[in-house]
């Protein structure tokens, strides 16, 4: 009996010594263990039926709280989207890393790449629990080895799920806005179609054509300024830098290159109407995008160096349909004679623009193009 305890302290000992050895490394330390991201894509399977089935967002989705590796990113100005909020994110396979063209360029995102964007509202009514949010889709944009897809995800009533879906589609929402104003829209989920013409671009390549899709908004000019991240501010830039999602071999852009938020009334008003139509215009005014035929140039980094970039005392080429008094795209101290401030203060589909995107009128986006225009020196 004595020689059964004595064996079976011998085994406990040399197991509680294997479990030791195991767990140090060979100078003695703790040898932790390393966390790995639950995200899945399979670009061999890729768009997948469901959200849930990427595992971006860990607990409850639609808190959307990102899982490890799901790094949160925010434009300094946003595109109007009918007063949706927005929650972007971005996730890139480990060991790949986005590579910098120029300021006013979107970034390089490698193979295996996702972004991901959920549109919502807050105090929503039109909900069984009235005053709660509702989000509506997430879109994502997936980088595959010959170019970009889009997958969009409607959530259900529930908001425990979202489905892929690129029919598109309309939800009605109804909500009270910060000033307590209740407001209805009948938000457009747009088709797979309707998301190509504002991310198309198309080039000549040996003699042809190639078209293929952009994102928009994750420009170093956009993206250099301080984010809230969980573990404090940091400006987004150096962020992916440290996440290893971007590469460091570039200077950041200069106050000159960097985009502002155009909402900031504290700013100077032409930087800030600036700051607007690059965000959202340029990504269909700008060489070799939708609207190339016209004149203006939207982008940022183009309208510092000429005005007229932004059509200012520039020659309507196109009048049908429309008042001879708008003659000029942007008409010096008459709004109300200018092109573009008709076609951004009106919902009717044949005039307004953007194309898509909204069916609401932006008050905030038109006073401020408003003021800016009446700003200018006269065109005559």
């Amino acid at each position: 009996m004595k020689k059964n305890y004595a064996f079976i302290i011998f085994i406990s000992v040399l197991c509680v010594f294997t479990i030791l050895s195991c767990s140090d490394s060979e100078d003695g330390g703790y040898i932790p263990v390393v966390p790995v991201s639950p995200v899945t894509v399979d670009l061999t399977a890729v768009p997948y039926p469901k959200l849930s089935d990427y595992k971006f967002f860990e607990g409850q989705m639609k808190n959307l709280q990102p899982a490890l590796d799901v790094l949160p990113y925010e434009p300094v100005s946003s595109l109007f989207s009918d007063y949706a909020h927005k929650k972007r994110f971005v996730w890139m396979p480990k060991g790949t890393r986005a590579t910098y063209d120029a300021d006013g360029k979107v970034l390089q995102l490698p193979t295996g790449a996702v972004l991901i964007k959920n549109f919502y509202y807050d105090n929503v009514q039109n909900v069984p629990q009235p005053g709660t949010s509702r989000i509506i889709e997430t879109r994502l944009m997936i980088r595959k080895a010959d170019g970009w897809i889009f997958a969009d995800y409607v959530w259900n009533a529930e908001q425990t799920e979202a489905f892929y879906d690129m029919a598109g589609s309309y939800t009605t929402v109804t909500w009270k806005d910060e000033a307590n104003i209740t407001k209805t829209v009948q938000y457009r989920i747009p088709s797979g179609e309707q998301c190509f013409v504002c991310h198309k671009s198309s080039r000549l390549v040996n003699g042809a054509v190639v078209t293929e899709s952009l994102p928009i908004g994750i420009k170093p000019q956009n993206l250099n300024f301080n984010y809230n991240y969980t573990d404090g501010p940091q400006n987004q830039l150096s962020k992916w830098i440290a996440q290893g999602y971007l590469q460091d071999n570039f200077a950041f852009p200069s106050t000159t290159n960097t985009a502002i938020n155009y909402a900031d009334a504290s700013k100077p008003l032409e930087l800030r109407a600036r700051s607007y139509v690059d965000i959202n215009c340029a990504h269909c005014h700008s060489a070799d995008r939708h609207c190339d035929y016209r004149p203006m140039r939207y982008a940022f980094s183009e309208t510092g160096v000429d005005i007229t970039n932004m059509g200012v005392c520039v020659n309507t080429e196109d009048m049908q349909g429309f008042s001879p008094s708008l003659g000029k795209i942007v008409s010096g101290r008459e709004p109300e004679n200018s092109m573009m401030f008709f076609r951004i203060n009106t919902t009717d589909e044949t005039f307004r623009m953007p194309l898509h995107g909204r069916t609401l009128i932006h008050d905030e986006g038109i006073n401020l193009i408003r003021d800016w225009i009446n700003s200018l020196d006269s065109c005559e």
